[in-house]
């Protein structure tokens, strides 16, 4: 597919010398240069409260892509593009609000000027949720909002009422087709790939549904701590940062009915229905965990009850999936890095009256590139009429031609482009806010598990007789 022509566009990244700027956004902007993905004329002006130099912010994203892009893999072969991208770096100090712009109204008319007519602003909020709604505010009374795309990061509100509020506010200010609302869960290749496997090929879009699947496992366990983020991540927890964003999107993604066509819109409309098909989630289908030592984290709370870990029985409430359980988990400190959703098929009627282990599973891995695999069951090679499992596995990284966009730079390039596919809407999330709401406003027991572990034993009794794909020892 050809890029199609982009207007000439200023990017003002707020937050830009923070965490996730140098972790993830400007490294995706980097990659979007050396891919030739922004439009041919284009500046990226860096938001923040301090004073720093043009040529200061250019050191700061050289020392970002140093450490977490590829400046730091390809040293002095990544030097051509660096001379190039350092160019169209400016930025602006002394914060923003309503009552005081600091220099940024300055530097985006220089950058104007510089470019010429019809330009484009992308405004990407790369900071505290907290500080989403000042920001908005001060787009409107500063006339920074016309034809303007503004980006959200999550979370999107940390409860139902403050995503309300919120909401109210940016759609007063904004229309929502000028709304990005990121969850790069939905950038991911494997994730996208979840379209094509279903709907452009009939051999996993016949098994598609309740007749065939007898469950189906979202399932995110994590290594990492939460130490380099303690403070934003107890005032979240594992429900907040992980549940309501990237697992009932993904959910949403595999229980979605055959939109009427691949368009951005179509996706974007079937998946909003299925989220408002979701069954609010009750107390006994929900198991919430904190791993031992977590409150010796330096500026956690020795009485914090946080969740580092929630696993949830999801229900679906439409004819395709009526009846069929939804298992999603994750957690900090778990026994091993996994991002796979996997579809535990149902056992064919016939002679055949016991299968080994899980039985035949379809299993998407949605991690880096993603890969497809499938389980099967079949003959162990020898003399006897045994059952096995095989898996057949295809990462996408091997298709041919392939070359897999990491989320952040997927995301940020649709919203160049105005492809709002794999964007949240204002529906989506008010159905699932109110999804979780029972659990917010009842939260059960918070079990300690082990790091290192699978998390709470009582998690293992949501997934019933079919038990955990992951972390459990197949028969």
């Amino acid at each position: 597919m050809t890029q199609p022509e982009l207007p000439p566009t200023v990017f003002v990244l707020f937050g830009a010398t923070g965490d996730l700027s140098r972790r993830m956004v400007l490294p995706a902007f980097y990659e979007l240069a050396r891919r030739e993905l922004l439009p041919p004329r284009w500046r990226l002006i860096g938001n923040g409260r301090g004073d720093v130099s043009h040529e200061d912010f250019a050191g700061r994203v050289h020392d970002a892509l140093a450490e977490f892009g590829p400046l730091g893999e390809g040293g002095e072969d990544a030097a051509a593009p660096w001379d190039e991208f350092r160019k169209q770096l400016r930025f602006a100090g002394g914060g923003f609000a309503s009552d005081d712009p600091g220099s940024l109204l300055d530097v985006i008319a220089e950058a104007k000027d510089e470019l010429g007519e019809g330009v484009q602003l992308v405004h990407y909020l790369a900071v505290p949720p907290e500080a989403f709604e000042d920001i908005t505010r001060a787009l409107q009374q500063h006339d920074l909002t016309q034809d303007a795309r503004v980006v959200y990061e999550k979370p999107y509100g940390t409860s139902p009422d403050s995503f309300r509020e919120l909401d109210r506010l940016v759609l007063s200010v904004l229309d929502e087709d000028q709304v990005f609302r990121i969850d790069h869960f939905l950038g991911k290749e494997g994730t996208q790939d979840l379209h094509v496997l279903r709907f452009a090929n009939r051999l996993f879009e016949q098994v598609w549904s309740r007749e065939h699947v007898q469950q189906v496992q979202i399932d995110v366990p994590e290594t990492l701590d939460v130490a380099q983020r303690a403070a934003f991540y107890d005032a979240t927890g594992a429900t907040l940062d992980m549940l309501v964003t990237h697992l009932f999107q993904v959910a949403a993604e595999v229980a979605m009915e055959p939109p009427a066509s691949l368009r951005p819109e179509d996706l974007q409309e079937t998946r909003e229905a299925v989220l408002a098909a979701f069954r609010p989630l009750a107390k006994e289908d929900v198991v919430l965990g904190q791993f031992e030592g977590y409150t010796d984290i330096d500026g956690i709370a020795d009485d914090s009850r946080t969740d580092t870990f929630v696993a949830a029985r999801l229900w679906v409430d439409t004819d395709r999936w009526h009846g069929v359980p939804f298992l999603l988990r994750t957690g900090k400190r778990m026994a091993a890095d996994a991002q796979r959703v996997s579809l535990l098929l149902r056992q064919p009627e016939g002679p055949v009256k016991h299968l080994p282990g899980h039985g035949n599973v379809v299993s998407l891995s949605v991690a880096g590139p993603g890969s497809v695999d499938v389980g099967m069951v079949t003959k162990e090679p020898g003399p006897e009429l045994v059952l096995a499992r095989a898996t057949s596995s295809l990462s996408l990284s091997d298709v041919p031609g392939g070359d897999p966009l990491p989320p952040y730079v997927s995301l940020i390039h649709d919203v160049i482009t105005g492809d709002r596919s794999l964007f949240t809407t204002s529906g989506g999330l008010a159905s699932a806010w109110r999804a979780v709401a029972p659990l917010l406003e009842d939260r059960p027991a918070l079990h300690p598990y082990a790091p290192g572990s699978w998390g709470p034993a009582a998690a293992n009794d949501l997934a019933g007789p079919c038990g955990w794909l992951l972390g459990q020892t197949e028969e």
